[in-house]
Order: C-alpha cells, then structure tokens, then sequence
C-alpha cells in the first residue's frame, strides 16, 4: 500500500475527527503508556522481547468500506499502541481486516510501531509468496515479522517456502497455526521435528488441553508461543461477566474480568503472547491492563481456574 494522502485517507482522518467531536472525552481519556513497564516475553532462541499481550482482527477488524467504522477502529489500534502493544495478528481469511489494518496504520504513521503477523492461506502451496505478498500490499508493510501457515492447510509446501524466506530476509519468523483445540495430533507431531519460531493456539482458562502436551513441548523446543481465543470468542464474558471476582484477585494483579482471563493465559512459562480482539476502546484498555502489574503464580493459576470451574 502506497503512503500518500489519498481520497480514502483523508475521509478516515475525518472520521476520526468526527468522533473526537461527537465524544471528546474519547480522546481526551485514552491513556498514554503507563510508567510502570509493560510485561514482556523474549522470543525463544533470540534476545528479542514482545508484549505478552497484542491484538487478534478476526471479525473486529472487517468492517468493509465504512469509514466511520474504519475511523473507530483505527482509534482501538491507538490505543493498543498507546499502551505498550505491538504484535498484531491477521489473516487473508477475515475479509477487509487486513485492509483496514494498513489504513489505519496508514492513518497513524505507525508502521515502524507494528510487529505485523499474517498467515498463508490457500491450499495452493506454491502460492505462498504470492499470498504474502499480496498480504504485504494489503498491510502497507516492508515485510511481515511473523507470516504462519493458517490451520495448517497445505503446511508442508508453505513451510518450505517459508523457511526459504526466512533465510532470504524477507520475513523474520515463521510458524504453524491452530484454532478451536482441532489437529493436535498433527500440530504435535510438526513442533517435534521442524524449525519453527512460533506456534498459534487456542488456550485459555476453559480450554486448557494445550496445557497437556503443546505447551511443554513448545518450552522443550524453542518455540514462541502465541494464544488465540482467549476469550472463547467473548463466550467466557457472556458466562461470568454478571459474576463476581474472586476475593484474593487482586494478590493475583487482577482486577476485572478481562484481565482475569489474560492473565491466567500469559502467567504460563510457556506463552509468549495472547491476541485477544475487540472493536472497543475501553474494551482496549481492559485487555491492555492485563500487560502490566504482577501475575498470578502456580498456585493463584490453579484457584483462578477452580473458582472458574465452580462458578
């Protein structure tokens, strides 16, 4: 994607400006980065550090050609940076997401803020440069720090494509993708033997058969770590969010249930990120809570899920 101020760019900024005007206290409110610092993780095998908490795009993010909605979701990514975050998640699969992904990096000049990280997916594996490139057009990036074969489809050619450009430069890591606890068996058998930087998986205090053999596997061999569905597709809000936190949550660095959830995920040795999404602001900064403060322990781990399990 070309950076100049074009037609559409200039409707975005008035979109923003138009929901600066209609709700000033939008603006004025979101915060900056707070002085405490934010938790991050090293990159295994490097002495690269991220975030522990970055964004997802799926359906949040495929808003179409709306610019009002593009406006807003262009002020959901300030935010997230604003707060310390980086890593950003997308794939081809989300419809527009990617599209308004590099419009509102476009609108922000944020593109030297960004950890970029798409997926390949197309069954076609000798399509797997063309894919990214067309996801790189799309994103407005130089390159992606992170491009991973999506739910595995076509993963053998993809991935020998991607380890390829890997040692050519023209992306910094490559991984393998999962979603919704489906191929473990597989994702299992790929993590023993191929050199991956990251795998995505789902986890989080409901979903926890990762917890079994990914996540042990992923510290044994190197392996970044990045969680999808933290928040089951918002179902764990729709099921706890009327209930009422555990009284110790606080000793754990928790103070609603957003954070609850998070941190329970990035409290893992294993995990180096979560990517929950939200076309929120304030759900922004509730997700963003989760990267500072302290972190529950093994035992705090244990109770959260139980008081969880009771509930």
């Amino acid at each position: 994607m070309a950076h100049w101020f074009s037609r559409r760019q200039f409707l975005i900024n008035a979109g923003l400006s138009g929901l600066a005007l209609k709700s000033p206290l939008l603006f004025a409110n979101t915060p900056k980065t707070p002085s405490l610092s934010p938790i991050t993780r090293r990159i295994p095998g490097t002495n690269e550090a991220i975030p522990a908490i970055g964004m997802g795009t799926w359906i949040t993010f495929n808003v179409g050609d709306d610019e009002q909605l593009i406006a807003q979701r262009t002020e959901v990514l300030k935010t997230f940076f604003d707060l310390g975050g980086t890593v950003v998640d997308g794939s081809p699969m989300y419809g527009s997401a990617s599209d308004v992904v590099g419009e509102a990096l476009d609108a922000l000049d944020a593109h030297d803020r960004v950890f970029a990280a798409t997926k390949i997916w197309t069954g076609d594996e000798s399509e797997t440069r063309q894919a990214a490139e067309h996801s790189r057009r799309r994103w407005g990036v130089e390159r992606f720090d992170l491009l991973q074969v999506h739910n595995l489809l076509g993963w053998q050619g993809h991935l020998e494509t991607l380890k390829q450009m890997k040692s050519d430069g023209e992306v910094r890591y490559i991984g393998i993708t999962t979603s919704h606890g489906r191929r473990h068996g597989d994702f299992e058998r790929i993590m023993e033997r191929e050199p991956l930087d990251f795998v995505q998986l789902t986890y989080n205090v409901l979903d926890r058969e990762s917890e079994d053999r990914l996540l042990p596997l992923a510290e044994e061999r190197g392996i970044g770590v990045i969680v999808n569905r933290p928040f089951q597709g918002g179902s764990l809000f729709r099921r706890f969010q009327s209930e009422p936190l555990p009284e110790w949550a606080g000793e754990a660095g928790v103070s609603n249930w957003a954070e609850f959830f998070l941190k329970y995920i990035i409290s893992h040795p294993a995990v180096t990120c979560a990517i929950p999404a939200t076309s929120k602001v304030e759900h922004m900064k509730e997700n963003m809570g989760a990267l500072y403060g302290v972190l529950p322990n093994p035992e705090q781990r244990r109770r959260m899920a139980d008081y969880v399990r009771s509930l």
